[in-house]
């Protein structure tokens, strides 16, 4: 029902409604999740349980060690590859919060809500915002597209030259691609009225881009919406934060660092998410772990953790001092 669902919609389709957690974790070989598991699920996983969901195991260290200690088999969302290298999983989640971070970014700049008081595509006689999206993929060419279509001036960066001269064809005028380094980082920023963090590294921890020092530089009450704080954030002072608690200042300077942003649009967002597993829900339920690995590097990398091992390169990578099985 949280996802803006009737339980009877589940029943009419055949699930059927148990009265408890704690039954679904007893009863279940494999769960499927959108969140990795909370602290009261933790206590409910069993040794060999399959957990299908989004893990983001390298911005929890306390997650990490406590599924490892489970014995849970984590196979995650964001982790699976396509033959392209692509992350199917992860995109439509993507897409959303990369639409949603200039449409929290817009309101969190009014001035009731601590930000400067600006509209983000200006008015006539009135200049628009300055928008820095820092990552080309797909958070950040939706969040570039949604900025450019309210009018604001966008800076959109990246590190593969390949990336951005796509982005550079398809980009609306009023969107202008820049090779990332920390000197242009710092340049733009500065600028920025509005940040939006949209880095990723498959697994791993996302790069800090923005340093604690490069705040003091900023426009007070300018803004950073960092979708990256999935995987531990890309500036040194993002903290996960909540829909409830969305926001806090460091040295006039907005955070905004909502994790599964999509969570808000519950209805968009779980369609969206189904439409994306449900192929593979269904593939690993039939095959078994091992037959769902053995299809492809791509499916391989999404079991993150199996038998008290990291097991996925990139997530062993962010804690060398854990167990791995790479």
């Amino acid at each position: 029902a949280a996802s803006g669902f009737e339980d009877r919609r589940y029943a009419a389709a055949g699930a059927q409604i148990v009265e408890s957690a704690d039954e679904i974790y007893g009863r279940a070989d494999m769960v499927l999740k959108v969140k990795e598991p909370q602290p009261a699920e933790i206590a409910r996983l069993r040794e060999g349980q399959i957990v299908f969901c989004y893990f983001h195991f390298a911005a929890s260290r306390e997650v990490t060690v406590a599924c490892l200690r489970a014995g849970i088999t984590a196979v995650a969302y964001e982790t699976l590859q396509d033959a392209r290298g692509r992350l199917p999983l992860l995109t439509p989640m993507s897409e959303i919060a990369g639409r949603m971070s200039i449409q929290e970014g817009a309101k969190y700049l009014e001035r009731p809500m601590m930000g400067q008081g600006i509209l983000l595509g200006g008015v006539p006689g009135v200049a628009p915002a300055n928008v820095l999206v820092l990552g080309g993929g797909v958070v950040g060419a939706n969040a570039a597209r949604m900025a450019a279509g309210l009018d604001a001036n966008v800076v959109l960066m990246d590190i593969n030259l390949d990336q951005l001269r796509c982005l550079d064809a398809v980009m609306p005028a009023n969107v202008t691609t820049i090779y990332s380094d920390p000197h242009a980082v710092e340049e733009y920023a500065v600028r920025a009225d509005l940040v939006i963090g949209a880095v990723l590294i498959p697994g791993d921890r996302a790069p800090v881009l923005i340093p604690r020092s490069l705040l003091k530089s900023m426009k007070p009450g300018s803004l950073i919406v960092d979708v990256s704080i999935d995987q531990g954030g890309c500036t040194e002072m993002s903290r996960p934060t909540t829909h409830s608690d969305p926001v806090y200042v460091v040295d006039g300077v907005v955070h905004y660092c909502v994790t599964n942003i999509p969570g808000a649009v519950s209805r968009t967002s779980t369609p969206a998410l189904c439409n994306a597993t449900l192929p593979c829900v269904r593939q690993l339920a039939s095959l078994g772990v091992d037959a769902f690995a053995a299809l492809g590097p791509g499916h391989a990398a999404a079991i993150n953790m199996a038998g008290h091992k990291l097991v996925n390169k990139a997530v062993a990578h962010a804690f060398p001092d854990l167990p791995a099985g790479v």
